[in-house]
């Protein structure tokens, strides 16, 4: 009896294995390191920075010359100077010679700046941690609700917050408390929403483990949840202090002459007819020298911060 055997199928050869698929970081990490990625982004670099080039070297034009001559032709005769800077920081200028220096301008923006960043981030970030893991009835509710107000103008709530914080009620407008307030209420949507999708990726295995140990909420928050999380703490951290230091708005409906930020008085700082131009340049490139010193200590955070659960694999 004579037994049929199957027919033998192709040989598989260890080149001819089929090659695993690429993951969507994989292949987003592969796009990102092309050396034509990578000549993109150094001509976008270049032509970024020229502006604040730019900027810089017409801020060192003497102000007997910022009307007449370009900055490469003052550069070319060696009259560029820094006075602008220490006159504009320390000195007393403006339409007449009792106007304040900037420089107690810039700590106000310091003093404004750091407890409206520092607020909305710990707010936000317990915010984030209850509705994420801590079940409750009307969570799912209450997040779209907060997620809802990102629609509403702040514009729209100037007049009503100004009164609750006014002297009829809380007696604080005009005062750094009030400004730390107010910003920290129009960030809080936004920062409850970027805080609650990184905070609900994080396994929940760790989570489990933690409660199996006995750990609180209030452990499990400040041991796990906020080094977790600090990528997605330093991204909302830049994003709130670009808006908080370059704000003028609300610094000026809900502050005073003592509290006014570095972008109030450069608003006014020309002069009614034009005098004092020469100083808008140094003034606008101090403004802009903190936020870049910022963003350049906190960037490798904001890259990961923005990577963070948009690919997985």
């Amino acid at each position: 009896m004579s037994v049929t055997m199957p027919p033998a199928g192709p040989e598989v050869t260890p080149d001819a294995a089929p090659t695993r698929k690429k993951t969507r970081a994989g292949q987003a990490k592969e796009n990102l390191t092309s050396p034509w990625a990578t000549a993109a982004a150094i001509i976008i670099a270049m032509l970024w920075t020229i502006p604040t080039v730019a900027l810089f070297m017409t801020a060192l034009i003497p102000g007997d010359r910022y009307r007449v001559d370009a900055w490469w032709t003052v550069a070319a005769d060696g009259g560029l100077t820094f006075s602008n800077f220490s006159y504009v920081l320390f000195n007393s200028f403006g339409d007449n010679s009792t106007a304040p220096p900037l420089l107690g301008n810039v700590i106000n923006s310091i003093v404004v700046t750091v407890p409206s960043v520092v607020f909305p981030l710990v707010f936000g970030l317990m915010a984030a941690y209850a509705i994420a893991w801590i079940p409750f009835k009307g969570s799912n509710f209450l997040f779209v609700s907060i997620f809802a107000l990102q629609v509403v103008p702040l514009q729209l709530a100037l007049i009503p917050l100004l009164k609750i914080l006014g002297p009829n009620n809380l007696n604080i407008a005009g005062q750094f408390p009030g400004v730390w307030i107010a910003h920290t209420i129009f960030a809080m949507p936004l920062a409850v929403f970027l805080l609650h999708n990184f905070v609900s990726q994080i396994p929940s295995d760790i989570l489990e483990a933690a409660r199996v140990d006995g750990a609180s909420h209030t452990q499990t928050f400040f041991r796990i949840i906020i080094p977790l999380s600090l990528p997605a703490v330093a991204s909302l951290a830049i994003f709130q202090f670009l808006w908080v230091w370059n704000d003028l708005l609300v610094s000026s409906v809900f502050g005073g002459r003592s509290t006014f930020p570095l972008t109030y008085p450069i608003s006014n700082l020309a002069g009614q007819y034009g005098q004092w131009a020469y100083l808008v340049p140094p003034a606008a490139f101090i403004s802009m020298i903190i936020p870049l010193i910022v963003f350049f200590s906190l960037q490798r955070y904001f890259v990961r911060g923005l990577l963070a659960g948009s690919t997985k694999g």
